[in-house]
């Protein structure tokens, strides 16, 4: 019975800690997304740059 009852006391620190990376996840990911997009975004402007001219 000990044994059945350490299983379910790791198998709820599992549950929580994984509603709390999701939590931490859903909160942040909009600044995350923007941040990545707009690192897209120069980057994509700046290879166009270089294309339209090369030499400077």
């Amino acid at each position: 019975m000990k044994e059945a009852t350490g299983e379910l006391n790791m198998t709820v620190v599992t549950i929580v800690l994984i509603g709390v990376i999701a939590a931490f996840f859903a909160f942040f990911w909009p600044t995350i997304r923007d941040s990545i997009q707009d690192t897209w975004n120069k980057n994509a402007e700046s290879q166009s740059e270089i294309q339209s001219n090369p030499l400077g």
